[in-house]
């Protein structure tokens, strides 16, 4: 691809504490730099929260879904609309999961919809164990309406922010503080990369140890290498971990790239069929990713006529994430909503916004487009 959705793109401040790191010989799993990338993230939620550094988005949920004590033959009440490493962990965990629908405003969990089945659910004494709705594409869930349900419901909130990190709910409250835990990933395509890792974030210092313990092979206290529970080999690299820190560093500055490249493609693309991801008055979006839809009765083609187009000229773009219950992998799964994500996802395309994209990358994927639209047949 010439031109990429979204790819790592080096602050070239990372390579100075890669160095730190062998020079110190703390290689991995643990070191210097894998409690200086956590205290570092640590510092840029605020509020005081504990940070475990682990390989990947969905160990850290794993890791949150059983530390809230989420076990077999349970509910877990879930964002249709996922990666699928967001629902994974809740098979490995032998629960069920239960998908919810969009709200059109956001394009984040519909609250009503979850607040209303959690009314029947108390009724019928049949509560989930825990809710695990998604920030999708940098965006927050409505964070506030969602804590104050679990905590009348009595239901853990271990909220998706694998997508969100640099992005601030209304209020300025960051992403990645939400619930009993948060989860963050910082994979090759998120607005910073560890290369791959992620990290589990919650103000609970009991989930934070548990964490810990688990994501080392739950090994005792001992001389010899003793276990009275079974763990995980999920820590993250103290070398991954040096490449993070430098990412850190500019953050903010990935975020305003990815906001100006979003609003650019707002400006131009301001034409009768095509929407952009909604963002709520309050809240501020990392704009990970700008995501559209394309109303064919409007646009006069197709998301797919757009994706095609762009791809014979080596642009990547992608459709939005397939929702969960329409995977076969789930066929037959609870599904609680009106469709909007299944329209989402028939309609919606997300185009490159990597923060390495230049001005005349930005500016080929929008005249094509637009030269496209134009020659849109008569309808």
């Amino acid at each position: 691809m010439r031109i990429w959705l979204s790819r790592p793109h080096m602050s070239g401040h990372e390579q100075v504490y890669v160095s730190e790191a062998f020079e110190s010989n703390f290689i991995a799993p643990l070191g210097p730099q894998l409690d200086t990338f956590e205290a570092s993230v640590s510092d840029y939620l605020g509020g005081g929260m504990h940070c475990v550094g682990l390989s990947s988005g969905s160990a850290a949920l794993h890791l949150a879904l059983r530390l809230v004590g989420v076990e077999a033959g349970d509910e877990v009440w879930i964002s249709s609309m996922t990666f699928a490493g967001g629902i994974f962990p809740v098979l490995y965990m032998g629960a069920t999961p239960v998908f919810f629908d969009l709200d059109p405003t956001s394009w984040t969990i519909d609250v009503g919809l979850l607040g209303e089945a959690l009314a029947k659910a108390a009724k019928a004494g049949k509560l989930p164990k825990a809710i695990v709705p998604t920030d999708l594409y940098g965006q927050s869930v409505d964070l506030d309406q969602l804590e104050v349900l679990a905590a009348e419901y009595g239901v853990k909130l271990v909220v998706d922010s694998a997508e969100s990190l640099g992005a601030a709910y209304s209020g300025g409250r960051k992403c990645g503080t939400g619930g009993e835990a948060s989860i963050l990933s910082f994979n090759g395509n998120k607005i910073i990369t560890t290369s791959g890792g992620g990290m589990l974030v919650t103000r609970s210092k009991e989930i934070a140890d548990g964490a810990r313990f688990l994501s080392t092979q739950a090994r005792d206290p001992a001389p010899h290498y003793e276990h009275s529970n079974y763990g995980y080999n999920y820590r993250l690299s103290n070398v991954c971990a040096a490449i993070g820190i430098g990412q850190m560093e500019v953050l903010d500055n990935r975020v305003a790239t990815r906001r100006a490249i979003n609003n650019r493609y707002q400006c131009a693309l301001n034409v009768p069929g095509i929407s952009f991801m909604p963002e709520p008055e309050g809240y501020y979006s990392s704009k990970w990713l700008t995501a559209i839809s394309v109303d064919p009765q409007q646009a006069g083609l197709t998301r797919e006529d757009i994706r095609e187009m762009l791809m014979e000229h080596q642009i990547e773009t992608r459709p939005l994430w397939k929702p969960m219950h329409m995977q076969p992998l789930f066929d037959g799964a609870t599904y609680v909503g009106a469709g909007v994500d299944e329209h989402l996802f028939e309609t919606g395309l997300c185009l490159p916004s990597g923060t390495d994209m230049t001005e005349a990358q930005q500016t080929e994927v929008i005249e094509r487009i637009l030269k496209l639209l134009k020659k849109k047949p008569d309808r």
